[in-house]
């Protein structure tokens, strides 16, 4: 834990701090002295709800940010030309699913991927299991991913979902989904003062825009976000998680199925596509990896090439 005073490069007093909500150049960070809204210094801006850094304060309910402090990881996603952070310094990520709508599978396998490739643990959710005639066919669309080990919690939000509140405790944790899972039920189910919260910073910023596009970090302990031993994040929904910024070999090590696998191949540059000798293609004729994870690594590993085609830069 760093210091929570300290001096600023600028000679004036900063305080730490943890962003709560951020939304383009502006974020609202918690700190000792109560809730401040923040810009960073300069034009650069690449802070993430969830970071711990060292503002300060300019009066008025203002502040600058100063520092950045180290992060233990960062959760962001990104296409050719455009990267988003979603979150900083994360124990879990749950990916809310539910029995209806449907919901993608290669969705749930793009957050584990940028899960695994950040230390970050996966915990599936399944929403809305009290609607028992499709329980079972969300049931089997997870059962691989449960088959790997990753743990799936069948809930319903609208029943209070204290099973889950029970599991959040001390993580520091962030809901992502795709719109319609339920997840802003889930939320305020779990977070009683998530709707005021919303409300009054869309008020705030004098517009209503804002509501389902940024991220807000709560409290799970009823003590000050700074000071927190457990948080929840809730994002926005999502329907695309691109992973652009992930080199080859890192999506393939992100595969945890892949992981006793991986340089075992004849060939030390195998792509496993249909190279003789190939560990993965191997293990899928054999049942030992499922065909859909696959099928998931090779789309993924194919929008990658093709980002990277389109932007030399990653």
């Amino acid at each position: 834990m760093t210091q929570r005073h300290q001096r600023s490069n600028k000679g004036a007093s900063a305080i730490e701090g943890v962003i709560v909500a951020a939304f383009g150049r502006h974020y609202e960070v918690a700190t000792p002295a109560g809730r401040l809204q923040c810009y960073p210094r300069g034009k650069k801006s690449s802070f993430a709800c969830g970071d711990r850094v060292a503002v300060v304060p300019g009066g008025d309910g203002q502040g600058v940010i100063e520092t950045l402090h180290p992060r233990r990881n960062l959760l962001w996603r990104s296409d050719a030309f455009r990267e988003k952070l979603i979150a900083a310094n994360l124990s879990h990520i749950l990916i809310v699913v539910a029995t209806e709508p449907g919901f993608s599978v290669l969705l749930v396998s793009r957050c584990i991927v940028a899960a695994e490739s950040q230390d970050i643990t996966p915990l599936i959710v399944l929403n809305k299991a009290d609607l028992g005639e499709r329980l079972e066919a969300a049931r089997a669309q997870l059962a691989p991913f449960r088959a790997l080990g990753y743990e799936v919690i069948e809930v319903s939000a609208l029943n209070g979902a204290e099973g889950l509140m029970k599991r959040l405790a001390g993580l520091h944790a962030i809901l992502v989904g795709q719109s319609g899972m339920g997840k802003s039920t889930l939320t305020n189910a779990l977070i009683p003062e998530a709707n005021a919260a919303t409300r009054e910073i869309s008020e705030a910023l004098d517009s209503g825009k804002h509501t389902t596009t940024f991220a807000r970090l709560y409290a799970l302990d009823g003590t000050a976000p700074d000071n927190a031993h457990g948080w929840l994040i809730d994002s926005p929904g999502l329907q695309v998680f691109g992973l652009a910024h992930l080199a080859a070999d890192d999506l393939a090590e992100s595969f945890i199925e892949f992981r006793p696998l991986l340089g075992q191949c004849r060939f030390r540059d195998c792509r496993h596509e249909a190279e003789p000798g190939c560990a993965l293609l191997a293990a899928l004729a054999d049942g030992r990896i499922h065909p859909r994870r696959f099928e998931h690594y090779r789309t993924i590993r194919a929008e990658i090439a093709e980002a990277k085609r389109l932007n030399p830069g990653w």
